[in-house]
């Protein structure tokens, strides 16, 4: 049997890294088995729906790489793919759970449910109390007649207990008390979302569902429906929590159920904070499931190629944002210059770095930056000269002091001013510098830095921080540190 996964998101806003995941294991699942990976749009809760939502849906799986066979875009055999186009095919099936026994129409008012559920005590829940699951035909027949408003509710076994099969946790057993009646199309003659999932996922030829643990406990009034129907159960693959790290007011490490408190939790929102596309992918398709090996760098092609369900873990799985930004180093030390300058292009533009130094910034940033969006604060010593202390020219380790300092530049300003401002000859020159003084070359370079930069820590040593200010600018910095010193 071929395989056919689908990704059937709801058109409310943002994609959430759980939706994605969700997403991309679906697609792996299909690809892996040679199957076929469909997009679905639910969008029949009208209240939730946001305007433009489902095209961020299509552009977050192109930019993630995840790429459908069907959807409503591209079209299919199993179409249409948008539930609210699909709305005349819901309640003939329900009409016919009821013909057969194993639906009824329910007559209780918006009150009489209210009522039932101000009723219980605290801390208890109360279901609905199937008041009209037996109703005799002819008071069905009179309310009917009368307009009287229903929905359809599925009626669920009373007694004994109901198991299947999930390819992550096992058999999974609910007793059948458990299970309310569910609502299957509302009054307004809309599905409820169970219902319409069960009928597209039939509909459309779905093997495998994959989905979150926090639907292992529904599952059975799903199967309760395909068993009413009398049709064949897709196997199910439910997925851990992805889970979030913070600290509470005592310090202590909490880890909650992942949300926007934890730091940015939708793809897009990542992708601005610098994270690239590819490594957050990546990074998704280790939460929650290890490959055979140690292995954690993977291109799309070598995940789809490794991935095997049998390697899903039931326990949850924490965002580790450090983890991220370490994967994201990796992604960006691996890329060819092109690429590198490609996506720093924007950020050099910014602070007005001329292309002729690319090379050096490539060599200076490559090993030192997590995220692209951390080159102007790397850089941004070179948009202007901070107005910084004179302390800054103490450093115990180099035995950098105000005196040896106001020594350092005084000899070292005349000296550039005559050399050919190329790093090399520069490095060259403030060795030598060090070497007529029978210093360290710290004692020379570290004031030369400090003046030139304004800061303590920069990407790139003496050299480098000269040759990118440019041979005026840099000697007119210089002279302002020395007479900072002197002051």
């Amino acid at each position: 049997m071929k395989i056919r996964t689908r990704f059937a998101p709801s058109p409310t806003g943002f994609m959430h890294v759980g939706n994605l995941r969700t997403a991309l294991y679906e697609y792996l699942t299909a690809r892996h088995g040679g199957g076929s990976f469909i997009l679905r749009i639910e969008d029949t809760d009208r209240e939730r729906y946001v305007e433009g939502a489902t095209d961020i849906i299509y552009k977050t799986l192109e930019t993630a790489g995840i790429s459908h066979d069907e959807g409503p875009d591209v079209g299919g055999d199993y179409g249409p793919y948008v539930q609210s186009e699909r709305l005349g095919l819901y309640k003939p099936y329900a009409e016919q759970l009821v013909k057969e026994g194993k639906a009824y129409r329910c007559f209780c008012s918006k009150e009489r449910l209210e009522a039932l559920r101000s009723s219980a005590k605290e801390g208890e829940v109360i279901g609905y109390d199937r008041h009209c699951r037996d109703l005799p035909e002819e008071e069905i027949e009179a309310k009917l007649a009368a307009g009287v408003p229903y929905v359809i509710r599925q009626k669920s076994p009373l007694t004994g207990e109901s198991t299947y099969h999930d390819c992550v946790y096992g058999d999974i057993t609910i007793p059948n008390e458990e299970l309310d009646d569910q609502i299957l199309i509302k009054a307004d003659g809309y599905p409820t979302y169970n219902f319409a999932n069960v009928i597209d996922d039939h509909t459309m030829g779905i093997t495998h569902v994959v989905r979150g643990s926090e639907y292992l406990s529904s599952t059975p009034k799903y199967n309760a429906l395909y068993e009413a129907f009398g049709w064949e159960i897709p196997t199910y693959i439910h997925l851990p929590l992805i889970m979030g790290k913070s600290v509470d007011e005592n310090g202590e490490t909490v880890v909650s159920k992942l949300s926007k408190r934890h730091g940015s939790t939708g793809f897009f929102d990542l992708i601005e904070e610098g994270f690239l596309p590819e490594a957050i992918i990546n990074y998704i398709a280790l939460l929650g499931w290890a490959p055979a090996d140690t292995r954690e760098i993977f291109s799309m092609d070598e995940l789809i190629e490794a991935f095997d369900i049998n390697g899903i873990s039931k326990s949850p799985s924490v965002f580790d944002y450090d983890k991220l930004e370490w994967m994201n180093a990796e992604y960006i030390k691996a890329m060819s210059s092109e690429e590198f300058n490609e996506n720093a292009k924007p950020y050099y533009d910014r602070l007005g770095i001329k292309e002729e130094h690319y090379a050096l910034l490539e060599e200076m940033l490559k090993p030192r930056i997590t995220r692209f969006t951390q080159i102007e604060e790397k850089l941004e010593f070179l948009k202007s000269l901070a107005d910084y202390d004179i302390s800054l020219y103490e450093h115990k380790k180099s035995k950098s002091t105000r005196e040896t300092s106001i020594d350092a530049l005084t000899a070292a300003i005349p000296l550039l001013e005559e050399c050919n401002w190329e790093r090399d000859a520069i490095t060259e020159l403030l060795m030598n510098l060090a070497a007529s003084k029978e210093v360290k070359n710290a004692i020379i370079m570290w004031p030369v830095r400090i003046a030139a930069a304004g800061v303590a820590v920069t990407p790139g040593g003496c050299s480098e921080v000269l040759i990118l200010l440019g041979k005026d600018e840099a000697l007119r910095r210089l002279k302002i540190g020395l007479e900072k010193l002197q002051a």
